[in-house]
């Protein structure tokens, strides 16, 4: 292997590995881990159903008890709603983006390892061509041999 490709090899491994160390995937601060419950939580069936739930349950109340909170247009519903909407969506695009950092670092991390993989595999093709052309050296002086040695018997 020549020289500059063990220094480029040894210039990916480097970087590879000072990449890998900041890039820890799991949340280490406390908004970092309330972001990933939040979208965790609200990205579920579970809450779906129960949300679902309630929402039918506020609406049948609403529409025929006579103790009701928020009659017929669900104004308070509604606002609610908005709240529950306004609150949660940049909380998800807080975990969203998060995650999308993760996935950049171990997307960079993957095209280096390729690109080392492809260096060590052109290294690889370059020795076997080294050796095919030592295999032919070796068979062209062997047939010159055999010329030689048929040349002197015909000759004899």
């Amino acid at each position: 292997m020549s020289k500059a490709t063990l220094e480029l090899l040894e210039k990916l491994r480097t970087t590879a590995h000072a990449r890998r160390e900041p890039n820890n995937p799991a949340p280490n601060t406390f908004a970092q881990r309330a972001a990933d419950a939040v979208a965790a939580a609200v990205g579920s069936w579970r809450f779906v159903l129960i949300q679902s739930t309630l929402l039918i349950g506020w609406l049948l109340f609403n529409s025929l008890s006579g103790a009701r909170i928020d009659p017929y247009p669900f104004i308070l519903l509604n606002l609610l709603l908005s709240f529950q909407a306004a609150y949660t969506a940049p909380i998800i695009m807080m975990s969203q983006n998060r995650q999308s950092e993760i996935d950049r670092g171990r997307a960079i991390e993957d095209f280096e390892i390729n690109r080392k993989a492809e260096i060590e595999i052109e290294t690889l093709h370059h020795k076997m061509d080294l050796l095919r052309e030592q295999e032919i050296a070796q068979l062209t002086a062997a047939v010159a041999r055999l010329t030689a040695m048929l040349e002197a018997q015909q000759k004899a």
